[in-house]
């Protein structure tokens, strides 16, 4: 941050102490509050063999020893990896095996991203499960208009319904491109409406070392920075160039997070035939490689900057070359994900609600459905793409963002296993009712029926004879008027009114700083 950014912080964090006590009161009387986080009660899946395991990571080893990984347009990290021992032949890098492990120890196996609302801080590791909307799309979509460019309307939209479900726990980043404000100056615009709407933790751009920049200098200003220096308050989902390239907008923008002790998602994204191999061994062994050396390289630029392991396995349709999600191969191969991601000890991210469907319809929920307990059983942390979407990541979809969200209630419960205690085993119920008679109206089920099992928003349990008199209407229209409803009933949590000022006074003059670009 500059000395000018560095003084709207600091006036931000003196008007903030005069209010921050009713502020922060105001903020827990938010809507949809639910639980901060997930912590999870089943174990996750482990398939592969410790044979087996080692054979994958012994050919990741041997892709970053042989073969190498380039890393373009970035002199910073090449000068980084030279100084770390690692072998330059111009831009491409080669590792010795177990160096990259080594530089790795230094990342936190688990770490607290903070919310403005305390209530709403996640953390993110271990048993935690951290469901967060969808990432990216240039395109929204909904029964009424159709499919059409995201505006800055509609990104606020997603971040009201966002923060109005209790079974999300994040608010996200690009929730969807608002394609009306200048490429160069939409970041600020997002980064504010997360802070402004949502009062959940919340991501930061990534599209430029300065774009990654300013976000956090407008956590520092929500924070202070002297609690931003020592905690984690925002994201950066980075992308690897795969195969085997990390360009220099990833890495600056991987680094300027780390150096502010910020977390990055390190991610690569593999289309199996197109940027990487169609086996799935051979996949995961690139995948390993590739995130190995994005995460390394947050510890060369601050040492235990808290890191993320991320993963986007997915697959094409070898008959069109379209890409295809939520099919089976990418699924299972998540779940080795998870356990190469333990053995190095840090936290995962992994799948979504993917899907290549065009409608919320029984294919995308399917497929959704497929790739979300992929994430689940493979052991995932931050779940990025929970909700909303649609049309292989192109569209985000109104309607089934609420579809999603339902699942990601239903996950919850899921999540929480089988408890097992006297209470629970009901054998008083059994000597109420006897053999023969019916549990409905026993002492047992009395005291628990409105907690028994978890109720959906959207499904449709009522008789045909009843359904089809009420219009015979189906879940995407069930969750066209929710989403409604949901816009309708939305209320913003308080912000405390000099922070919003010293946030909207460092928008402004960032805007006025240089021409719109539209490129």
């Amino acid at each position: 941050m500059d000395e000018s950014g560095q003084g709207q912080a600091v006036a931000g964090r003196r008007r903030e102490r005069g209010g921050r006590g009713a502020a922060r009161e105001g903020r827990g009387r938010g809507q949809g509050l639910g639980r901060p986080f997930i912590r999870r009660n089943i174990p996750p899946y482990d398939i592969l063999s410790e044979e087996n395991l080692l054979k994958i990571e012994s050919a990741a080893d041997r892709i970053l020893a042989e073969i190498g990984i380039e890393f373009r347009d970035d002199p910073a990290a090449l000068d980084l990896w030279r100084r770390a021992g690692a072998k330059l032949d111009g831009v491409r890098v080669r590792f010795e095996p177990g160096m990259l492990r080594e530089v790795l120890k230094t990342a936190p196996a688990r770490f607290t991203q903070h919310a403005r609302n305390p209530a709403r801080s996640v953390e993110i590791g271990g048993d935690a499960v951290v469901f967060s909307p969808a990432y990216g799309s240039p395109f929204v979509m909904d029964l009424d208009k159709g499919r059409r460019y995201g505006t800055l309307e509609d990104f606020q939209n997603f971040i009201r319904l966002a923060q109005s479900s209790p079974w999300l726990h994040h608010s996200g980043g690009t929730i969807c491109e608002p394609v009306d404000v200048p490429v160069n100056k939409r970041h600020l615009d997002m980064v504010y409406s997360h802070i402004r709407y949502s009062d959940r933790a919340f991501m930061g751009s990534v599209t430029a070392e300065g774009r990654a920049e300013d976000s956090v200098a407008m956590a520092r200003i929500l924070f202070g920075d002297d609690f931003t220096d020592q905690n984690c308050v925002i994201l950066g989902n980075v992308n690897v160039n795969s195969p085997l390239v990390w360009d220099g907008t990833m890495t600056k923008a991987l680094r300027a997070y780390a150096r502010a002790n910020q977390a990055g998602v390190v991610v690569p994204f593999i289309l199996g035939g197109a940027m990487g191999p169609v086996t799935n061994a051979g996949a995961i062994a690139q995948s390993l490689a590739e995130t190995m050396a994005g995460c390394a390289l947050t510890q060369l630029e601050r040492p235990g900057a808290p890191v993320i392991f991320g993963n986007f396995l997915s697959s094409m349709a070898m008959r069109s070359g379209s890409p295809t999600f939520g099919t089976p191969e990418p699924a299972i191969g998540s779940m080795v994900i998870g356990q190469l991601a333990r053995r190095l000890n840090l936290p995962l991210r992994c799948s979504g609600n993917f899907t290549t469907s065009k409608l919320p319809d029984a294919q995308a929920m399917t497929e959704g459905t497929m790739s979300m307990l992929a994430a689940i059983h493979c052991g995932a942390n931050f779940i990025l793409h929970s909700a909303g979407f649609l049309d292989g990541l192109l569209s985000m979809s109104y309607e089934k963002f609420v579809l999603d969200t339902d699942l990601c209630g239903a996950l919850h419960t899921y999540c929480d296993g089988v408890q097992v205690d006297d209470d629970q085993l009901a054998l008083d119920a059994f000597r109420e009712v006897g053999p023969g008679g019916h549990f409905f109206g026993c002492a047992h089920t009395m005291g628990h029926y409105q907690t028994a099992f978890w109720d959906s928003e959207l499904a449709d349990n009522d008789p045909f004879e009843k359904w089809e008199a009420g219009g015979s209407v189906d879940a995407a229209q069930r969750a066209n008027r929710l989403w409604k409803k949901r816009l309708a009933d939305y209320e913003p949590p308080a912000l405390d009114e000099g922070v919003d000022e010293a946030l909207r006074d460092f928008v402004a003059r960032r805007k006025g700083e240089a021409p719109d670009a539209w490129y």
